[in-house]
């Protein structure tokens, strides 16, 4: 008699003490059934400690859906144990079994009695895959009830213990070393007006030293650590259960992520609390009233350009940009005057920063937009950008990161099946069966904690990764939009020209005071090889109108140690005649001020050109035959020929 040729499939997961078979079970269950039936196996598959929960995370289970489509043995029949066991998700068993039916392959389910080539076993996979898929929802329930039960009684449930406490024997145990930090966050926090930011830089100028965890590797404190710290009910001797939660993603069919949840039980704990219950209250309550959101109603079109890129000129830290709202005597919302501050008093020298002027915010992004068109208007600027946009990004360290932290998470993915391997295996006749039941479960609780913060320290060093190479495409689009500066960039709105500003400039200097010829901005760095300031100018970048004066003692042979003394005579120059012309922000000013008008440096270069002005030459011309150049409307071409009659231009 010739033999029929299948395959045999075989899973357990960590819920197999449930169904009470282990895989040897299994397999010898189907060998014997094979036999029995005049069957030949022609290939056995095995998944150990995967979930039923889809097919993606099953790799046998996908070699031999493969190996069917590609006729490999010419089987007839899948064997399988249980229904069960080729899927717990209806709709995957239903369209793995349509797959293998497309192949001439059916699938027999031998304790359940099932052979999908006969009508009534379609039915009964179709009604089975069903109720396992509740089962398997039922057993992900059962097992998170476990978890909150722990936490209605107190208990620890896994993973590291959080900054201040260590773990004994399952227990939290307070270590004094750095429970003096988190009563330190909370003074501060509750008894002064310092927020996150004020109490990381207070606790690292104090010298408070931050102990390296596992779960750690910064040295200093941070913003995000008091947060974390202001946030956790443990240091108030209690547990929450529930602070983040799996959600499917919708449109998706097997997929979920963390979402964090406002509202989550809290337990008291049985572990020791490091700082009293009305503290917790006390942060909790400014927590709630100073983590709001102002949401914008004025002014909604405006940005501060610059904010964050101007550093003060006192303490050399990232200025911010503010407004002062003007009202009227009704209390109706008037004009909004916009400026930049300095608004972190950061401690020099032992001194607080007392640089409290404001700059105001029109006249230095106007002279920044002169300096940046002078630039991108010089043909060397071209060829520097380009060689900087074209050098390699570093990024070793991250991929090294990256690495590691993949490396951790396969290790702890290794570790959490073989726990879930020694759970199936379990001899449930053993007396001790119960308690290595519940230890491998704690520590199978344990590693998925571990896996998880594995996983979010690999997608942190990922996004870094994603934000260096996203920092060289958006070079490539400053260089892409440069050749038409002059032109589009008084019609961005001021959402772009934020954006635009911070991908071409790193930093901005002012000067402390207004200088006598009105000049604010002191020097330009930007993010590529170009630099622009009253001393230096870099990659053929011109100069401000300054002629120097150079004096030099030229020598053959060794050089002279006796000094050259130089005087120069400058009683016979007319210095009245020594006017340099007016600036294009201070055109813009005076236009506005005087006429109200809002005008551009393109109206401000077609109006000195129309009266015989010089004005610098445009490298950035349209390469199109008819190139379309918006004119200037005569209305602002009058208020502009005032300024040049005002500043004696013309």
């Amino acid at each position: 008699m010739k033999l029929i040729n299948c395959y045999t499939y075989t899973r357990v997961s960590t819920a197999m003490q449930v169904d009470g078979y282990s895989l040897d079970a299994q397999r010898e269950k189907l060998r014997r059934y094979a036999e029995f039936q005049n069957m030949q196996i022609a290939g056995e598959y095995t998944d150990e400690g995967k979930s039923g929960k889809n097919i993606e995370g099953r790799p046998e289970f996908c070699r031999m859906l493969e190996d069917i489509a590609t006729g490999k043995d010419n089987v007839e029949y899948v064997l399988v144990f249980k229904l069960s066991r080729f899927g717990r998700n209806a709709a995957d068993v239903l369209n793995s079994l349509q797959q293998m039916q497309d192949y001439g392959v059916n699938l027999i389910c031998v304790e359940d009695g099932i052979d999908s080539s006969r009508d009534s076993g379609k039915l009964m996979i179709s009604v089975l895959s069903a109720v396992a898929e509740i089962e398997r929802e039922n057993i992900l329930v059962q097992t998170m009830e476990g978890r909150k039960q722990k936490a209605r009684e107190g208990k620890w449930n896994g993973g590291f213990a959080p900054y201040g406490y260590k773990l004994e024997n399952g227990e939290l145990k307070i270590v004094e070393e750095e429970a003096v930090v988190i009563r330190e966050i909370y003074d501060q926090y509750i008894h002064t007006t310092l927020g996150a930011n004020g109490i990381a830089k207070h606790l690292n100028q104090k010298g408070f030293q931050k102990i390296q965890r596992q779960n750690g590797t910064l040295d200093t404190f941070s913003a995000h650590f008091v947060k974390l710290v202001l946030d956790n009910p443990v240091y108030a001797g209690k547990l929450a259960y529930g602070r983040r939660k799996n959600e499917k993603i919708q449109g998706s069919r097997n997929e979920y992520h963390v979402v964090q949840q406002k509202d989550y039980p809290v337990y008291e704990g049985i572990h020791e609390a490091i700082i009293p219950c009305e503290d917790w209250l006390a942060a909790q309550k400014k927590r709630k009233e100073t983590g709001r959101k102002n949401e914008k109603v004025y002014s909604l079109d405006h940005q501060h350009i610059l904010s964050g890129i101007v550093c003060c000129p006192g303490c050399g830290q990232p200025m911010y940009g503010c407004v002062n709202r003007k009202r009227k005597k009704d209390g109706s919302f008037y004009r909004d005057y916009w400026y930049y501050a300095c608004k972190h008093r950061l401690e020099l020298d032992g001194h607080p920063c007392d640089y409290k002027h404001q700059i105001h915010q029109e006249e230095l992004n106007a002279a920044v937009e002169e300096v940046v068109l002078k630039i991108v208007q010089n043909p060397d600027f071209a060829e520097a950008m380009r060689r900087r946009l074209d050098s390699a990004l570093d990024t070793e360290a991250l991929e090294a990161e990256v690495a590691a932290a993949q490396k951790q998470a396969r290790q702890l993915r290794a570790s959490k099946d073989r726990i879930a391997k020694r759970m199936d295996h379990l001899d449930s006749a053993d007396p001790h069966y119960d308690q290595k039941y519940e230890d491998l479960e704690t520590r199978l609780d344990k590693l998925y904690d571990e896996i998880a913060q594995a996983e979010a320290r690999e997608a942190a060093a990922r996004e870094k990764w994603e934000q260096i190479r996203q920092q060289k495409l958006s070079g490539e689009k400053v260089y892409d939009f440069l050749t038409l500066y002059g032109i589009i960039y008084q019609e961005m709105t001021d959402a772009q020209k934020r954006e635009f500003m911070h991908c071409f400039i790193k930093r901005v200097e002012v000067y402390p005071e207004k200088q006598p010829d009105g000049r604010i901005l002191k020097s330009i760095e930007f993010n590529f090889p170009v630099w622009f300031g009253a001393d230096f100018c870099a990659s053929g970048l011109p100069a401000e109108k300054v002629t120097p004066e150079t004096v030099v003692q030229l020598s053959k042979g060794e050089r002279s140690s006796t000094p050259l003394r130089v005087e120069l005579d400058g009683s016979d120059v007319d210095f009245a005649s020594l006017r340099e012309d007016a600036t294009y922000p201070q055109i813009k000013n005076y236009v506005l001020e005087r006429f109200g008008l809002k005008v551009t440096s393109l109206q401000i270069a077609q109006t000195k050109r129309k009266y015989g002005l010089q004005v610098g030459t445009n490298h950035n011309v349209s390469k199109k035959v008819k190139p379309v150049v918006p004119q200037c409307p005569l209305e602002k071409e009058t208020a502009i020929r005032e300024a040049l009659l005002h500043f004696q231009m013309i």
